[in-house]
């Protein structure tokens, strides 16, 4: 038996080891939830906004 004719059954036998019908994958939905979120707030919309603005104005400012 020569070298190359190691390497491919080793590869065989591996891939048969992995496809032994087991799911390795992850999945996604895994964690999925249905429900509601609320946030209850004294600031409006606007205000968040603005200082939404004005902090992105001072990383600007910083990066100069």
């Amino acid at each position: 038996m020569g070298f190359g004719s190691y390497d491919e059954s080793e590869q065989e036998r591996q891939q048969q080891d992995t496809s032994d019908g087991e799911d390795d994958g992850v999945s996604v939905h895994e964690h999925d939830h249905d429900g509601q979120v609320s946030v209850e707030s004294d600031v409006s919309t606007d205000d968040l906004v603005g200082r939404l603005d004005e902090m992105r104005d001072e990383d600007d400012e910083d990066d100069e």
